[in-house]
């Protein structure tokens, strides 16, 4: 893996104009030819802090606590233009933008906390075939003093990606993308909480994280990839589901989510929760959490399941 070493997190509303500029076919440029295998590109950042002010404009979006320790999901919106950035370069395998969040997995040893230094790495690899595409792994790791505490794995898919004759074998030969975690079925029980979604929520979740990806801020950007209106992010969503197990579990985590129907703007939804049983030496057992639409269970959002590192 190459990694660059930047001096600070790159400014995202950048990144993107930089996407949706060399998204314009212009007379005499051609795209170039993409290479269609495991990209070497990779960037880290080191003795990154958190900004309080940012983290409290993120907690405040997403209904999680503010306080010493920072939220599971908080890394991911900070470390993400990184992501962003790894996807902008000459060798990843697909199109950025238009990619599809179709899973994510974090693992945290411990809470990260607010005054501590972070070292920050995010990479992409295990490119392989999906039924509509290509799925890839972006990797974000944080690090504390040399150690690793929190580490996180997003499925992205590409869709209508192909390999080329060039894709090395052993890429073409992996196994087909699955989903992080088995689908949870329709049997729901009661609803835990009840979650309301709009256009001017979602935009504040935009301007918290910085993700001001057309199609969740803009109806002429939702409609340019196919969606009747405005849809809030996946990770936004996930993160108002974890609000409702705050205080709940802590220490060593592993959370899980895989992401089905967009949540189309304006939208009511409801959280059912469901406890796994005690798995470990503390008696704390896992949960399983599902978003879906409050007038019609069967209609599925966001799979999500939080356990305790043993």
């Amino acid at each position: 893996m190459n990694y660059t070493t930047l001096t600070e997190i790159p400014d995202l509303s950048a990144l993107y104009r930089t996407l949706m500029v060399g998204a314009v076919p212009l007379p005499g440029i051609g795209a170039g030819k993409r290479t269609v295998a495991d990209p070497r590109t990779a960037f880290r950042v080191d003795s990154v802090r958190v900004d309080t002010e940012h983290l409290a404009r993120y907690c405040q979006a997403t209904g999680l606590r503010l306080s010493n320790e920072v939220p599971a999901t908080y890394p991911y919106a900070l470390a993400f233009p990184l992501a962003i950035k790894v996807m902008a370069a000459k060798d990843f395998p697909f199109p950025a933008l238009g990619v599809v969040h179709l899973s994510n997995r974090i693992e945290q040893t411990r809470p990260l906390r607010v005054d501590e230094a972070f070292d920050i790495t995010v990479h992409a690899e295990n490119l392989r075939p999906h039924r509509k595409g290509l799925v890839i792994d972006m990797v974000t790791t944080y690090s504390v003093a040399g150690e690793d505490i929190w580490r996180q794995t997003s499925a992205f898919l590409g869709q209508g990606a192909k390999f080329t004759k060039d894709t090395p074998q052993e890429v073409t030969a992996r196994p087909e993308a699955e989903r992080f975690l088995d689908f949870p079925g329709d049997e729901v029980g009661t609803s835990t909480a009840t979650l309301r979604f709009s256009p001017e929520s979602t935009r504040v979740y935009a301007e918290a994280s910085g993700d001001k990806n057309p199609i969740h801020v803009s109806k002429v950007g939702a409609k340019l990839f196919g969606f009747p209106a405005t849809i809030a992010h996946g990770m936004y969503t996930h993160a108002r589901m974890l609000s409702v197990l705050e205080g709940v579990l802590t220490g060593g985590t592993r959370i899980t989510a895989d992401f089905y129907k967009p949540v189309i703007l304006p939208a009511t939804t409801g959280v059912y929760v469901a406890t796994a049983g005690a798995d470990n030496a503390s008696g704390i057992g896992a949960r399983d959490l599902t978003l879906r639409k409050a007038k019609d269970p069967s209609k599925l959002h966001v799979a999500a399941r939080v356990e305790p590192l043993s």
